[in-house]
């Protein structure tokens, strides 16, 4: 099964990604862009302290370099214990 272009892949998702988007993320794959989808939709809602920091997490997931936040989230957690 051949995977569908990345510009296919963004009119299907119908994700609008900004410059510094475009810039920061991979997305190599049409899971990107919903998980891109999910992000957004999420951030517009009314979230607990706790899900706000998973969904940036999430996203963070989505970057060139996705190492340098985790090793920054696991600092300050070791830090805290």
């Amino acid at each position: 099964m051949r995977p569908k272009p990345l510009q296919q892949n963004l009119k299907n998702e119908k994700v609008k990604l900004s410059r510094n988007e475009q810039s920061k993320y991979v997305m190599a794959d049409s899971r990107d862009y919903q998980i891109l989808a999910s992000i957004k939709q999420l951030e517009q809602k009314p979230l607990s302290k706790e899900d706000q920091i998973l969904v940036a997490l999430i996203r963070t997931q989505l970057e060139k370099d996705w190492r340098k936040p985790l090793m920054k989230m696991l600092e300050k957690m070791k830090q805290k214990y």
